[in-house]
């Protein structure tokens, strides 16, 4: 009796079960599965899987007005440009208070040379949308591109002032280009010393802000710019090497070596041993420059025109000057170096000083060969 009594709750649980499955459901419900699904397809990249979900949808809810946009997203990524304008347009006839709307017919019209209308689209976004970082990167864009370069710094600087934490630095590099390319070096220097006291301090930040600094020959700041970069980026080695630089110019060459050292751990260069056995050479420090010149020579890969250079200057400090001519022979005969001319007059010099005439006699040849009239070739 009472076993009976347990088991109807259950059959009537069954029941409520399949009345359940056999409702399905309406074309409202389908149409926002398939937009969801089109939503996570396009996220993936499966951007024609999406157009085919968002398709499905168009015949169960053709006047969604979320429908165009979506559309115009997948046919933006995929790069056709002109059928992303028709479905921006059509979006913006549903609703044309979305400024994200105007923002991408701007982008749009902006990558096929249409620059009024890319203009009127962004400003109509950023009436709707004052914010909108998007829309004021591309506005600053078009000012590049007209020679603008006051209102492209101005609104690259508005674009890193709404923007994520994470896209700041971009936008002010973009800035600063600006400004160095149109020579106002010492505008480009506050403004990023401006972005970098209000704590955007990303290597590339601290690089430029760095090589600013130097260009203005405030080297102690400098130093102190790179050092933070290169803190922050374990896989540069160079950011040290520039610290080092700076240290050698200020006369402080145990900074200097510390600095170096740190190079080095992140990867073994000539270049740097050479910069380290210069430091020690000057300190009388015979053993240890000998010492890093072996290193020089171990690690010299044989493909960076500037350390070949420099390790052939080194040999020629130590006097072994017989094999830095061997170098700069072989570097200046390489075909990209025929033009070279402070290269080929240097191996000129060198082998005239070395009474290696047929070397002398070769490099003439080549300088004059190449279009050079000299009055007299060393």
């Amino acid at each position: 009796m009472h076993s009976r009594w347990r088991v109807l709750p259950l059959l009537v649980l069954l029941a409520a079960g399949c009345e359940d499955r056999s409702s399905m459901p309406g074309p409202k419900e389908q149409a926002e599965g398939y937009y969801l699904k089109g939503n996570t397809e396009y996220l993936a990249g499966k951007f024609d899987e999406a157009l085919a979900s968002y398709n499905t949808m168009k015949e169960l809810s053709p006047d969604d007005p979320r429908l165009p946009a979506a559309i115009g997203e997948v046919y933006l990524s995929m790069g056709r440009l002109n059928d992303a304008a028709a479905q921006f347009d059509l979006a913006l006839k549903r609703d044309s208070k979305r400024s994200t709307n105007w923002s991408r017919l701007g982008f749009i019209h902006a990558q096929l040379g249409r620059l009024d209308e890319a203009q009127s689209a962004l400003r109509k976004a950023l009436a709707l949308n004052p914010k909108d970082f998007n829309a004021l990167e591309q506005l600053a864009e078009i000012h590049v591109k007209r020679g603008e370069k006051d209102a492209a710094v101005k609104h690259f600087v508005l674009a890193a002032e709404a923007c994520p934490d994470a896209s700041k630095s971009p936008l002010v590099l973009r800035a600063v280009d600006v400004l160095t390319g149109d020579g106002r070096h010492a505008d480009a220097l506050l403004l990023l010393g401006d972005w970098t006291g209000k704590g955007v301090r990303t290597p590339e930040l601290l690089t430029a802000l760095g090589d600013e600094q130097v260009r203005a020959g405030q080297l102690v700041p400098a130093a102190t710019s790179y050092r933070e970069a290169a803190g922050n980026s374990p896989k540069d080695p160079t950011l040290w090497e520039l610290v080092g630089e700076i240290y050698t110019k200020l006369d402080k060459p145990a900074d200097a070596l510390a600095a170096y050292r740190e190079s080095l751990r992140i990867k073994d260069r000539s270049i740097v041993h050479v910069a380290m056995a210069r430091i020690h050479f000057g300190r009388n420090e015979r053993q240890a420059a000998e010492e890093e010149l072996g290193h020089a020579l171990e690690t010299v890969s044989g493909s960076d025109v500037h350390e070949l250079t420099e390790l052939a200057d080194l040999l020629s400090t130590f006097g072994r000057k017989p094999d830095a001519l061997r170098i700069l022979i072989n570097l200046s005969a390489e075909p990209d170096q025929s033009k070279e001319l402070s290269l080929q007059l240097r191996t000129a010099a060198l082998a005239r000083e070395l009474k290696d005439e047929a070397t002398v006699r070769t490099v003439c040849e080549r300088i004059a060969s190449s279009g050079v009239k000299l009055k007299k070739c060393p």
